[in-house]
């Protein structure tokens, strides 16, 4: 059961793009809500539909889900295969849930670059009447350090081995325990990268593979029906 906030005359959005600052930003908003004992709200915008993101985009997604759960976040927004300009739709989510203060990263690595120039501010003002618009400067070297570029993924599998470690495969076997899609890190000449499935709940879930290797414990249960 979600907290009764003190002050319901002030509320928080934050605008998230992809990338690990979307954490800090996540983290930044707690904080000031905390202060304020107001409502915050996380939202992020993409043109593509939720279906077609990556392994980054997917990861990232789950991850600011699972926080916003951690801190009692009002309310985590996706608003994917949107065609509309970013700023119409911040505006909207703004108008319907009551926002007064907006938090968006500036990172020039991202899309939310756009907010940094003159015009985009302006036109945020111009939607957004009498809302405090905050601009948080990102550290730079942390996308540079964090972020991983994949190729394009492929259909994969998993198997369990004689020593109960879980395997990668690209072929269809009897052995298979989970179906989902590979993807590789780009300048690696092993298979390095991310596996993606869907667990049997519809949720997306990924796991870290090593030279064909899953590293880590597997939470999930096996996606393929025998």
């Amino acid at each position: 059961m979600k907290k009764i906030r003190g002050r319901m005359d002030e509320s928080i959005l934050v605008c998230v793009y992809y990338g690990p600052n979307g954490e800090r930003l996540i983290k930044r908003g707690h904080k000031l809500a905390q202060i304020m004992d107001c409502p915050l709200y996380v939202l992020t915008v993409d043109a593509l539909p939720y279906d077609e993101f990556d392994a980054d985009k997917s990861g990232y997604v789950e991850r600011w889900k699972e926080l916003c759960d951690e801190l009692d976040v009002e309310e985590f927004m996706i608003r994917d295969d949107e065609r509309r300009p970013f700023v119409k739709v911040i505006a909207e989510v703004a108008h319907n849930q009551n926002i007064t203060q907006i938090i968006i990263g500036q990172s020039p690595q991202n899309r939310w670059e756009e907010i940094t120039k003159g015009s985009i501010i302006n036109a945020l003002l111009r939607e957004m009447t009498f809302i405090d618009i905050h601009i948080v400067s990102i550290d730079r070297t942390l996308k540079s350090i964090e972020d991983t570029t994949y190729e394009k993924g492929v259909r994969a599998f998993l198997q369990k081995d004689e020593n109960e470690t879980y395997r990668l495969s690209f072929a269809r076997s009897k052995y298979n325990l989970y179906e989902g899609i590979f993807y590789k890190e780009i300048g690696t000449d092993f298979n390095n990268g991310v596996f993606k499935f869907v667990n049997n709940k519809g949720k997306t879930c990924q796991v870290h593979v090593t030279e064909d290797i899953i590293t880590g414990a597997m939470k999930e249960p096996p996606n393929v029906k025998k």
